[in-house]
Formats: structure tokens, C-alpha cells, sequence
């Protein structure tokens, strides 16, 4: 019957995988188009700025609005008001990146998401974009999908355990669909939740949760421009490959730098996101400050507006057609501009920046490199710069060395990204954009029964109970006022009841106290005591003790063996063996 069940349960989470999917994919559609509308209207349509756009990014809308008067440095700050008002009337929550609430809604808030997060993140998340926002798309859609997980969880009566996993798969739907990368997507869903952990559980929903998101959105925009299925990707590269194993050793470096970097940006945005607490001033004035201050930003580099992906393709295609000291410059931009817009309040990733950040800081390091040896192709280390920064800024390894090939094709960099993102990961520590990240699976409320019942399993109620030589114990034949005087004694409340060393059965305080003070001296043990004793195996685990222990109220268990009594195992023992494991684990 339990496999049948399990088994139900299992075959219920994939089906419903394969919803939240599927809603995930359209809402990414809605949060594609919107974005475009948006900037359209904002970017285009009030100043007279044509934001470039990536190879892969299709253009389905046509907005012929244009006044072309109000000066760019203004238009952000209005897409920042616009946000603060909407956001923090309806949901606060919705404010910054998207991606870190998620994750402390997965570990402190049993996977819950309010059902109108999905529909006002995606509002707000396509305004700051569209008015220039340095963000990108991807955290909000982490949030979307997260939301669209727990809605369907919730309208499914499912268990806080299996909200959390339709949660990490309406993630990996988002961003596999976002990406048009469903293995990226799903190892993001699995991985951005710890530091150094995965959630391996979720992983088979989040491989289908994320294939089926990419299916629908890529089948919406190859049915919209014509394109055959399969054949749309973000960037478009050149042929790039490793041409030398020399070259690892600079793309080791490239890692080592682009950790650093990283953890320039984790500083950045982190002590600005603080500054703007700090602030007294209404909430939703502040994301009109960061907007602010990022159009003065635009005005001069105009780079750093919006998602950047046109200027990271231009990297990607021809590199060579920026000086070094440029791209640096570009990269620090930024940094700067993605903490005022998402440390302000404003709603977008911090996802997508660290990918344009990453490609301008790894173009100016091919560059210096090409310099020195000529066969070497900056636009491959831009690539890869991609991977080691993403790696060491969110700590999602796995997703950084297959989501920048899968975007792009370049598989034959494989090596190189491995090389560099592994040290860029170490070079940042323990330093994340996404504070709610834990350690590990043992750090997070979400799995500490889990750890709790592992642990128990594995010991036996043998190494914790308390041996019978140091047990009080009765005959049958002591009478009712032999017990009282124990009681007095020892202060025990109940006493097993022994023959020939077999436990007969057990006596407490309440079955003596029944008795009237008359006839306790005659009474005998055996004619007042329990007879159905449920007892347990010294082979037994603890958990299986445990669990009876609560089952049936009782405070003490006898451990048995061939009839004999050998031990008695109480939730003290319990909790003491569990303490002691954990010490000697070192969790």
C-alpha cells in the first residue's frame, strides 16, 4: 500500500509539474512582450532612445507612440514612482530582485507565495525594464514562477513539502523558458537554493517543470516570426573554441578575476540596498531615487540602461571593437547601475546583469590576452566571463557552466567554463547576492524534521537507552505500598514489573494512588499493574521508538529482548543520542 501511495504521489508532482510549466512558459511570454511594450513606449516613444537588442531577442511589438521630448535622464525615475506606488500599495514583497524571496519563501514560509505576486511582479518587473531599470528579467520570472508553483500547491490541498517542490519548479520553468535553456533552468531551480547543496528532490519535477515552459514559450515565438522550433537563442556567437591548453591556465585567471569582481558587485549591491533601508523617506519614492540616479547614469553611458543584452551580443560577435579600459569601465557601470535600480526597490534580476557584467569584464581580459598571444578569441573569454561571474555571485555553479553554452551553443568551451566558474565560486566564499541562501539542506527550516528523522534512523535504541542494571524495577509479588515507598525514593512515576528477569508487565504512581490507603500494605504489585506493556527491540531505530512514545502518550518505553527486559528508552534518551550524533557529525 505505502509504494502504491508513493508511487500516486510521485506520478501527482510530475502532472502537476507539467501545469506549472506550462503556465510558467505563458507567463514568461506576457513578461517578454510587456518588457518590449514598455521600453517601447518609454525608451522610444517619450525620449528617442532605440535600445539594441541581442541576436535572439524577437521583436513582436510594433508601437508607432513617439513624442521624443522628455529628457532620458527623467524617464527612468518615472518607471520608478510608477513602481514604488503600484508595488508597495499592493505587494511589497514584489520589491527587488524576485529571487531571493523565493528562496526565504521555500526555507521560512513552508513555500508559500501570495497569489498576486505573479501578476504584480510581472507588471512592475516590465516597467523598470522598459524604462531603463538596469535589471533583467530573470529574477522576476524566478518570482512568477515560484508564485505560479504554490498557487497551483495550494489549489491542489498539497503538503508544505510538495509546495516547496512545485515552487523550485515553477523557478526552473521561469528560467528555462526566460533562457530558452531547460537544462540551465532546472539545475538553477535546484541549485539557487544553497550554497553548497541542491535540492535533489525537486529536480526530476524541475526537469520537466523547465522543458515544458521552454516548449511553450519557444512554440509561441516560432509560431509569431516563423522560425523553425529549436533554432532561437539569445546571443548569437561565432564558432569559439579552445585553441590551446595553454589557454586554461587563462581562463583560470579570468575565474580568480571575475570572483573578485564578484565580489565587488555582491558588496555593491547589498551596502546600497542598506543605504536606501536607512532612508527615511516613503518606500515608494525610493525606487524613483535609484532610477534617478541611474537615467544621469544613462545619459553619459547609455550601456548600462536596461537589460544590456544588445551590447553584451556586440561583445559576444566583435570584441575587438572596444578598448579594454572601455569594457572595464562599462563593467563597474554596471555593477553600480544594477544596485541603484534593484537596491532602490525597483523590480528586476540581478540574474542577467552579472551575465552582462560578466561578458564585459571577460572581453577586456580576452582582449589583454589577444594582445599577448594573438590566436587567442576574446569573444570566447567574454562567454566564459559570463559563467565564472554568475557562478561566483550566486553561487549556482551548475547553472553557470551549462546556461551561458546552452544560450549560445558554444559546447567546445566546456572545459573553460568549468575551469572559471569553479574558481570564481571559491574566490567569493561564502558571499551570495541572495542573503536568504543557507549552507546546506541541514541549515534550512525546511528540511530540519528531515535531518531530525535521518539521524534517528540511523541509531539504534540500544546506544540510547538506559541499561536494565541501572533500572528500578518491582515484582509482581511487592505490594502497592513497596511502590509508594519507591516513588519517594527514587521519584520515578512508573516502574517495570520483572520476573525472572521477563518483564511482566509495568506499574505508575496512578495505578498504586487508585488503591485505598487501607489496603496497600495487602494489595500486590501484580494485581494493580499493566499487563499489555508495548515495548520495543534494542534493534529498533530511534525513530521507531519515538514515534511510540508519541503515539501513545507514554514517557517511557521498555526495550525487550527474548521476553527480557533489557533497557528503558524515554524522549530524553532520544534527544540526548541526537545531540550527541549531531556533535560528533559536526552539523
Amino acid at each position: 500500500m505505502f509504494r502504491v501511495t508513493a508511487m500516486f504521489r510521485v506520478g501527482v508532482i510530475l502532472f502537476l509539474s507539467i501545469i506549472v510549466g506550462a503556465i510558467t512558459g505563458v507567463a514568461s511570454f506576457v513578461l517578454y512582450f510587456l518588457t518590449q511594450l514598455f521600453t517601447k513606449f518609454f525608451l522610444w516613444g517619450l525620449d528617442n532612445f532605440n535600445v539594441p537588442t541581442s541576436a535572439g531577442e524577437i521583436e513582436i511589438v510594433h508601437l508607432n507612440f513617439h513624442i521624443g521630448a522628455i529628457p532620458l535622464f527623467i524617464i527612468p525615475a518615472i518607471g520608478g514612482i510608477i513602481v514604488g506606488i503600484v508595488t508597495y500599495a499592493l505587494a511589497p514583497e514584489t520589491a527587488g530582485g524576485g529571487t531571493g524571496y523565493v528562496i526565504d519563501a521555500f526555507h521560512g514560509m513552508r513555500g508559500y507565495i501570495r497569489s498576486r505576486v505573479p501578476i504584480i511582479k510581472t507588471i512592475i518587473s516590465a516597467i523598470t525594464i522598459g524604462s531603463g531599470g538596469s535589471a533583467g528579467r530573470e529574477g522576476p520570472i524566478t518570482q512568477i514562477g515560484g508564485g505560479i508553483g504554490s498557487i497551483v500547491a495550494r489549489f491542489c490541498k498539497l503538503s508544505d513539502r510538495d509546495r516547496r517542490i512545485l515552487v523550485v519548479s515553477g523557478m526552473s520553468g521561469g528560467i528555462g523558458s526566460v533562457f530558452l535553456a531547460p537544462l540551465g533552468g532546472a539545475f538553477f531551480g535546484v541549485e539557487v537554493l544553497y550554497k553548497r547543496d541542491f535540492e535533489v528532490d525537486a529536480l526530476i519535477p524541475a526537469v520537466v517543470s523547465s522543458i515544458v515552459a521552454y516548449t511553450v514559450l519557444e512554440t509561441i515565438l516560432c509560431e509569431i516570426t516563423g522560425v523553425s522550433f529549436g533554432h532561437v537563442r539569445i546571443f548569437s556567437v561565432p564558432n569559439l573554441k579552445i585553441n590551446s591548453p595553454i589557454e586554461l591556465m587563462m581562463y583560470a585567471i579570468l575565474g580568480i578575476i571575475a570572483g573578485a569582481f564578484g565580489y565587488l558587485y555582491i558588496y555593491c549591491y547589498h551596502y546600497t540596498k542598506n543605504l536606501f533601508k536607512r532612508f527615511r523617506i516613503p518606500n515608494y519614492l525610493k525606487p524613483a531615487i535609484g532610477g534617478f540616479t541611474v537615467g544621469i547614469m544613462g545619459v553619459f553611458v547609455h550601456q548600462i540602461l536596461s537589460t544590456g543584452y544588445g551590447y553584451t551580443q556586440m561583445v559576444l560577435v566583435n570584441c575587438s571593437a572596444f578598448a579594454v579600459t572601455f569594457l572595464i569601465f562599462l563593467a563597474i557601470a554596471k555593477i553600480v547601475a544594477t544596485a541603484m535600480t534593484v537596491g532602490s526597490g525597483g523590480s528586476g534580476g540581478l540574474f542577467a546583469p552579472s551575465l552582462v557584467i560578466g561578458s564585459f569584464l571577460g572581453g577586456a581580459i580576452g582582449l589583454i590576452f589577444h594582445s599577448i598571444m594573438p590566436q587567442v578569441v576574446p569573444e570566447a573569454y567574454a562567454l566564459v566571463g559570463m559563467a565564472a561571474f554568475l557562478a561566483g555571485t550566486s553561487k549556482t555553479p551548475l547553472t553557470a557552466i551549462i546556461l551561458p553554452l546552452e544560450i549560445t551553443g558554444s559546447y567546445s568551451l566546456l572545459p573553460a567554463t568549468m575551469i572559471a566558474s569553479f574558481l570564481a565560486y571559491l574566490v567569493t566564499g561564502e558571499r551570495t547576492l541572495y542573503t536568504k541562501q543557507v549552507r546546506t539542506r541541514a541549515d534550512s527550516p525546511a528540511h530540519r524534521m528531515e535531518l531530525i528523522r535521518g539521524i534517528l534512523i540511523g541509531l539504534k535504541v540500544r546506544d540510547a537507552m538506559t541499561p536494565v542494571k541501572d533500572i528500578v524495577t518491582v515484582s509482581p509479588e511487592d505490594t502497592v505500598q513497596d511502590v509508594l515507598s519507591m516513588v519517594r525514593e527514587t521519584g520515578h512515576l512508573g516502574y517495570p514489573v520483572t520476573k525472572d528477569g521477563k518483564l511482566v508487565g509495568i506499574v505508575t504512581l496512578t495505578d498504586v494512588n487508585s488503591i485505598p490507603e487501607e489496603n496497600r500494605t495487602k494489595i500486590r504489585v501484580k494485581d494493580v499493574m499493566s499487563r499489555n506493556v508495548i515495548t520495543i527491540s534494542p534493534d529498533d531505530n530511534l525513530e521507531d521508538a519515538l514515534k511510540l512514545l508519541i503515539e501513545y502518550d507514554i514517557g517511557r518505553l521498555p526495550v525487550v529482548e527474548d521476553e527480557k527486559l533489557v533497557g528503558i528508552i524515554t524522549r530524553s534518551d532520544i534527544m540526548k543520542a541526537h545531540a550527541k550524533e549531531l556533535e560528533r557529525l559536526g552539523i
